[in-house]
């Protein structure tokens, strides 16, 4: 690419692109970008990150009873407190915390609900792999005055921008307000993120699977029967080769289908059989779902649209099948033959 367009350029445009976007929804994917990138030297720093290191465990747990990274915390709080005055946003819902968080009466009230997994991974963070932060962006339902869990339990379909930043050997912002996708870098020199590649296409087809396979004992028929036939290869039903890539970030493997193609599956599992799925139905699977569906890819969560999905609760979790068009609607076709 030539010349060098900012995100602050690219969204401008969206906006004036027949009003794509509106001004407020710029300035808070602008701002949300901004959190990123502090996050991202956050992250950068590691061990030198002050007087204390910001790696290792803080000793507490999230709502999910999840043990916290120290780098949850800060990066929970970055996206608040760098969100919390703008005025774009009337509250704010994060996987580590109970509640949705109102933004203070001191500050203007906007019409945006943001919310955020702000460092997913973090198992990744002491060893260096890469982490990210996933956010998903809904309209405030008209009407509606002091702001209540329940005006944040919309479909994934009713997005109006989604994205994540991965954290890597480049810090890269993805992002997607109903056109596509488009992927950004951040320039450390000049301070701002580049856009990179727009309209980015997932292969409908492809050779690559992403699952955890330590819990294959626990699985469903089904999703047994896939992978079995993948791990049979040439010799299989399938007559060819797959490779197994596993990062144990969502954000990272969900990257790499999004660069090349693959599918990416966090089935439901035998385990916790009342719970649904390990993932959030909000701050992962519904912002991931809405990318993956904009470039090409499908997504389920094993029987129907992830995005068709209506929650019930702020932390639902979800089982998830994302990534490549065909393979997706294969798994999913195995489930809807019980």
């Amino acid at each position: 690419m030539s010349q060098k367009i900012s995100l602050t350029r690219y969204l401008i445009e969206q906006q004036r692109r027949d009003g794509h976007i509106p001004q407020d929804l710029r300035l808070l994917l602008e701002v949300v970008a901004r959190a990123c990138k502090s996050i991202s030297q956050a992250v950068n720093k590691g061990a030198l990150g002050g007087s204390a290191s910001i790696l290792g465990t803080a000793h507490t747990e999230n709502v999910q009873g999840e043990v916290q990274k120290k780098l949850d915390i800060i990066a929970n709080e970055v996206l608040i407190e760098a969100n919390e005055w703008g005025g774009h946003l009337a509250a704010m819902a994060s996987e580590e915390m109970q509640s949705i968080y109102a933004v203070p009466n001191r500050y203007p009230q906007g019409e945006y609900l943001l919310l955020f997994d702000p460092l997913d991974g973090s198992s990744n963070i002491d060893i260096n792999a890469s982490i990210g932060t996933i956010f998903s962006v809904l309209r405030k339902p008209e009407g509606t005055s002091a702001v209540a869990e329940s005006d944040f339990l919309q479909p994934g379909s009713q997005q109006v921008a989604a994205g994540y930043c991965i954290y890597g050997p480049q810090t890269t912002l993805v992002l997607t307000v109903g056109d596509g996708v488009a992927m950004f870098t951040l320039d450390r020199e000049q301070g701002s993120f580049v856009l990179i590649e727009e309209n980015v296409r997932i292969p409908e087809d492809t050779q690559e699977f992403a699952i955890n396979m330590s819990n294959m004992r626990h699985w469903d028929a089904p999703v047994k029967r896939y992978v079995d036939e993948l791990l049979a290869g040439q010799d299989g039903v399938r007559h060819k080769d797959f490779n197994m890539r596993w990062v144990a970030a969502m954000v990272a493997d969900v990257h790499r289908i999004l660069c090349r193609g693959g599918v990416f599956m966090y089935p439901w599992d035998k385990r916790e059989p009342e719970k649904a799925g390990k993932l959030r139905l909000m701050y992962e699977a519904n912002p991931m779902s809405w990318l993956v569906e904009q470039a090409g890819g499908a997504a389920t969560n094993g029987r129907q649209r992830i995005l068709d999905l209506q929650p019930g609760k702020l932390h639902e979790r979800v089982s998830v099948v994302l990534g490549s068009k065909n393979e997706v609607q294969r798994l999913t076709s195995y489930h809807s033959q019980l």
